[in-house]
């Protein structure tokens, strides 16, 4: 059971006044809140354990580098990955993918060969696998959704060739809240001899993610999203692959020895780990994953389905409503358009009551094209929101539908 009011005292910002309104933070699928055991993480390695990891024998450095490489265990046993060694840290979500798809297509693929995707996908799963088509001649192929807004798995079954070589594709849908069947879709992969790449930005704050159980070769996520700080991500990759592919950038520690006629390159997990790593960011998002521990991701998982469901039906209660994305399997996210208000002008309005929301096309432009729409308003929900958050934010949009 959530105790929602001592949840709520450990983020401070809940606390603030928006235009001299109580904030409502309902843009959690964009950025969470971080709580205070989070930012103190971050003020602690600063003031008495800040020192460059790794190369020092000096006493902070060996206890910054002991922090960081206790923080890639704790993400090891967040993910239920098998080694330490299979946990990169990147910016995040984004460079995590990109560093999937520069490293893999120089060393699987060449031109006319075949990556899958889906039309729900984020900017960040679309245009680097562009990048690399117009690079190196490889192709994209789309699984399209059904009116629920979910995966046309029958679709995604023919679209496999003799010429796949990868399917990259998101675990939940960050505009429909769609959480895809990312075990069958594996299984069905691996049936081709097709690895997978699992984009799980939106997924891994909120249901449990065991990646050796779902089989997945490659799992990313970023920080900023599950409460953790900005600018720090995860690649999760299979020790097997991540040994397969070069490097995606060079310099720093993920050298073994350099000569102006060779260089060569350290071992896993250091190989994708060039520069100076962001060992501050890297032991907060540590702590943030312990925060979300203590709470449990069953219990999170439970709560923010009850707001879903109350959300979704008080929504339904307006004339004209139209919801984007009704699956079976759902999370916490929910895309409308009220009538021909525009997104923007509702969001604007919502923000003068103090209740924040994200309005737009969400980095998902091919998606709203299918759905034959610009844009939405989205909410998207946390386990520090409540039914009461939730009826002023009705309570706000039935302002802003008489103001129209």
């Amino acid at each position: 059971m959530i105790d929602i009011a001592s949840i709520r005292n450990d983020f401070p910002i809940l606390q603030k006044e928006v235009h001299g309104k109580p904030l409502v933070y309902f843009d959690n699928a964009a950025t969470t809140q971080k709580p205070r055991v989070v930012v103190e993480r971050i003020e602690n390695g600063y003031y008495n354990v800040n020192a460059n990891i790794h190369r020092g024998v000096h006493y902070l450095s060996q206890a910054a580098t002991e922090a960081h490489e206790e923080a890639r265990k704790t993400v090891q046993r967040f993910l239920h990955a098998s080694s330490p060694n299979e946990i990169i840290f990147t910016r995040g979500t984004t460079e995590a993918i990109n560093l999937v798809a520069s490293s893999f297509t120089d060393a699987c693929m060449s031109e006319g060969d075949e990556v899958i995707i889906s039309v729900m996908e984020h900017h960040s799963n679309i245009v680097p696998w562009q990048l690399q088509a117009a690079r190196k001649g490889i192709t994209l192929k789309v699984v399209p959704i059904n009116p629920r807004g979910e995966l046309c798995l029958d679709t995604f079954r023919e679209l496999f060739t003799e010429r796949t070589r990868l399917v990259s594709l998101v675990h939940m849908s960050n505009v429909l809240g769609t959480v895809n069947p990312i075990k069958e879709i594996i299984e069905e992969a691996h049936a081709h001899d097709v690895p997978v790449l699992v984009d799980g930005a939106q997924s891994v704050p909120h249901i449990r993610v065991d990646v050796t159980e779902l089989d997945a070769d490659f799992y990313v996520f970023s920080g900023h999203k599950i409460y953790g700080p900005t600018g720090i991500g995860v690649l999760y990759g299979k020790e097997e692959w991540l040994d397969r592919l070069p490097p995606y950038q060079g310099g720093g520690e993920m050298i073994a020895t350099v000569s102006f006629e060779k260089t060569t390159f350290n071992e896993l997990p250091f190989k994708f780990e060039a520069g100076t790593p962001d060992y501050i960011g890297s032991t907060a998002l540590a702590e943030a994953l312990r925060y979300v521990g203590r709470i449990g991701l069953a219990e999170i998982a439970a709560y923010e389905h009850e707001l879903l469901v109350y959300m979704t039906e008080r929504l339904k209660e307006f004339e004209g409503m139209r919801i984007f994305g009704e699956a079976a399997q759902k999370g916490a996210v929910v895309s409308f358009l009220l009538r021909e208000i525009h997104p923007y002008d509702m969001g604007m309005l919502l923000d003068r009551l103090g209740i924040a929301v994200r309005t737009g096309h969400h980095c998902a432009q091919p998606l709203m094209q299918a759905l034959g729409i610009e844009g939405t308003v989205r909410a998207s929900l946390s386990f520090y929101n409540t039914k009461e958050e939730i009826d002023r934010f009705i309570a706000g949009i039935r302002r802003v539908e008489q103001m129209f």
